[in-house]
């Protein structure tokens, strides 16, 4: 008989045995955090800055803290945002270009390491709860299906809640949004009223309700990122209508009259030179009276746009001061760069022409005027707004001259500052975010998270500046990269190249190097000099020299290299996904969107087959659906005939067949064969018409709504149809065939053709 193992007696009752509780955090008494961050919001158009656009809602907030003139953004989207949350530049943790574009270099993985955890997670880790409601734009492309990984969104970095939308942007009317890792349906339509801000808000404020019913003294960290002011600029008539008249004088003026504000205020020095209009901005006195009014349209509903969310902001800082928790709240507002000029010089209908190369016409401007800042608009500004938008400043989003980098910056600290509605004059950027918001909340930046050491972070503090105007900026270098411009501050120095990007009208209009071997560097003096007016690099060589080299060592440092100067550029050494669309997808109904990265591209040559059952009395109604009348596509069947309705940019076209189905099972497909399109039925084609000419790989759907089988939803790709238009015969499933499973497909099919004619 074996022995029986011996070891530590195990208490077999509570009387025998002493409960122990790991110490969980429990940071009762710290402030809560709300972090807005605006979206292409120049330093000169918010009214709180000395802009054209009312902002009482973020001066109240401002008239309790302080606006930050000297603030710094990256000069895109995904990189400010990447920076706000991590505390380290931009490149140094992979995001130094769209998230997007993954392309395989360590300054543009598009993923955050775990070597940077982010703010929610060390506040999440500290006892804090964390919510984000609004843009993310975080998540690689080939991540944002249903199939993850879910590591890049909001809730794999941090936040334990998300609403919002993970793309560049969204229609503020019928959004692709989702809640945690879920994609969910807007809970109204634009016919019934809804808006994207409104809905955010909303849902800010419930999130903030929820978590203060359940734990009153635990406090929060809110994100909140609406789409305003980036493209499409949408929003209630009534708001853009109270701007009617505003912008009649033109740019020149509204600049003019911007900068007077500014010096007035104190956000712009006294003795700052505002620079004269730049020779490729359209001289507003030159223009024709439709030109004027067609351009002035566009700013009406930018401003009617931004006002708009402002006054829904008001509304959660009600709610904050209701609950009674204002007090204790950090309020953080901020934009992530400057003002966008790309509607280029006379703006756009559809923002997406911008990205595809896609140039406006002035006629179809004219034409569609009415639709600006509506359902149908899909719009963006000209230029001109882009330079008034960042007064006193040289140029625009995607420089790093000071209109793509700085931008307004306000701050309350819990129960206000010293000297409340002050301006603070220090040098600061938006990696200074994270560290004063954890020195604000007591909590120090760990070493490790989830045992990996952590990179250390490239911000410092602001708090010793918000209690004193004469403490010095907490940090002197700092180096500036975007698509190829360049720049870096140090010891009260700016040096900048000359590079101009590439564009619809930047290659084509703005004067500058086109090749870094030959790009200048310019000088300025900071404190001298705080519109970057005055060149004086030939005066101080050896300075410009100096800090070339510095900056050749940030960015060496950084992971900046390899740069490029095109929004495409990354291209080819982009990431492939880890799970390709496959050859043949079958998609059936009773599922959620399919997300547009997940479907097989017709443009590429797939072919999309619908297998459907016709019943005796006919049918009709959306086989299948991917974005709207901005861009998208729908195989469709209206009065018992099928069609292809396709939307490039604003830009409609369509196939239609005039023979009906008959009743019994069919499939109604379609292929695009060279410039044609291509209706079948039963494999047969039945009709056939030219579609958009230079689509390219993607142009025949950036829809970003995903695709729905059976029904649509939103708006409709064209006017043939209004969702939800539900299909009214059987479905069984849609089928995408592509690649060699196409090439298989098409070769048996000319088989059996010869089959049949030999016989």
């Amino acid at each position: 008989m074996s022995e029986l193992p011996t070891g530590p007696v195990i208490a077999r009752t509570a009387a025998d045995s002493t409960p122990y509780h790991p110490p969980r955090p429990r940071p009762a008494g710290r402030p809560n955090v709300l972090v807005v961050l605006l979206d292409d919001i120049g330093f000169g158009q918010l009214g709180t800055f000395g802009g054209e656009i009312d902002t009482p809602s973020i001066d109240r907030i401002a008239g309790q803290g302080l606006r930050y003139n000297r603030f710094h953004v990256t000069a895109m989207c995904s990189p400010s945002r990447a920076s706000l949350l991590t505390g380290r530049n931009a490149h140094a943790v992979g995001i130094g270009f769209l998230a997007d574009m993954p392309g395989g270099y360590p300054g543009y993985s598009g993923r955050i390491p775990a070597s940077a955890a982010t703010l929610p997670r060390i506040l999440r880790d500290a006892g804090w709860n964390t919510m984000a409601v609004g843009k993310w734009h975080l998540t690689p492309r080939n991540d944002r299906t249903a199939a993850g990984p879910f590591g890049t969104w909001p809730l794999g970095q941090g936040f334990e809640r998300f609403y919002g939308f993970l793309h560049g942007d969204a229609n503020q009317w019928t959004p692709t949004l989702y809640r945690d890792n879920s994609p969910v349906e807007p809970p109204a339509t634009p016919e019934q009223g809804y808006h994207l801000t409104e809905d955010l808000v909303d849902e800010a404020i419930r999130l903030v309700k929820d978590q203060q019913h359940a734990a009153p003294d635990k406090p929060f960290l809110m994100y909140l990122a609406p789409g305003a002011g980036h493209a499409p600029h949408q929003a209630p008539e009534e708001w853009i209508a109270a701007y009617a008249g505003r912008f009649d004088d033109g740019w020149e003026a509204v600049r003019a009259r911007t900068f007077a504000r500014q010096v007035a205020a104190g956000v712009v020095p006294e003795g700052t030179t505002l620079p004269p209009r730049p020779e490729w901005v359209q001289d507003w006195a030159g223009l024709g009276a439709a030109e004027r009014r067609l351009f002035a349209r566009y700013a009406e509903a930018h401003a009617g746009f931004v006002a708009h969310f402002d006054h829904h902001l008001g509304r959660l800082i009600d709610a904050l001061a209701e609950t009674g928790i204002l007090d204790d709240t950090v309020i953080v507002v901020t934009s992530d760069n400057g003002a966008s000029a790309e509607g280029g010089r006379i703006g756009s209908l559809n923002e997406h022409r911008f990205g595809f190369g896609v140039g406006d016409d002035l006629t179809d401007n004219l034409a569609a005027i009415d639709d600006i800042g509506g359902w149908r608009g899909y719009n963006h500004y000209p230029w001109g707004w882009a330079w008034a938008g960042n007064t006193p400043f040289h140029l625009w989003k995607r420089y790093s001259w000071l209109g793509g980098v700085r931008v307004p910056m306000v701050v309350k600290p819990p129960r206000g500052a010293a000297g409340p509605g002050a301006v603070r004059e220090q040098w600061c950027h938006i990696v200074d975010i994270a560290p004063t918001v954890l020195d604000l909340c007591g909590v120090p930046v760990p070493e490790q998270v989830d045992g990996v050491a952590q990179q250390p972070m490239a911000g410092a503090s602001l708090v010793a500046t918000m209690a004193d105007a004469a403490a010095p900026s907490p940090r002197t270098t700092q180096y500036f990269e975007m698509l190829g411009s360049r720049s870096i501050i140090h010891d009260g120095w700016k040096a900048t190249t000359d590079h101009v990007s590439s564009g619809v009208d930047d290659e084509r209009l703005i004067p500058g190097s086109r090749d870094f071997a030959t790009d200048r560097w310019c000088l300025f003096r900071m404190d001298e000099d705080f519109s970057e007016a005055h060149d004086l690099a030939d005066e101080h060589p050896d300075v410009v020299a100096d800090l070339a080299a510095r900056w050749e060592a940030e960015a060496a440092a950084n992971q900046v290299f390899p740069m490029t100067d095109g929004l495409y550029g990354h291209l080819p050494g982009i990431e492939p996904p880890l799970w390709p669309v496959p050859d043949r997808l079958v998609v059936r109904p009773g599922g959620n969107p399919v997300a547009d990265e997940a479907v097989p591209s017709l443009a590429l040559g797939a072919l999309v087959e619908a297998d459907v059952l016709v019943p005796e009395a006919g049918a009709e109604g959306v086989l299948a659906a991917i974005g709207d009348w901005s861009n998208g596509w729908a195989l469709v069947v209206i009065d018992a005939r099928p069609r292809f309705l396709l939307n490039v940019t604003s830009t409609p076209y369509a196939v239609r067949s005039a023979a009906p189905l008959t009743p019994g099972r069919h499939t109604v497909g379609f292929r695009l064969v060279a410039a044609d399109g291509v209706l079948l039925v039963d494999g047969v084609e039945v009709a056939r018409a030219p579609l958009a000419q230079g689509m390219g790989a993607s142009g025949i759907q950036i829809g970003g709504g995903g695709l729905r089988v059976g029904h649509d939803a939103g708006f409709p790709v064209g006017d043939d149809y209004a969702p939800p238009f539900p299909w009214t015969g059987g479905l069984r499933s849609v089928t995408f065939t592509g690649g060699q499973a196409l090439a298989d497909l098409d070769a048996e099919r000319v088989r059996l053709a010869a089959v049949l004619r030999s016989e």
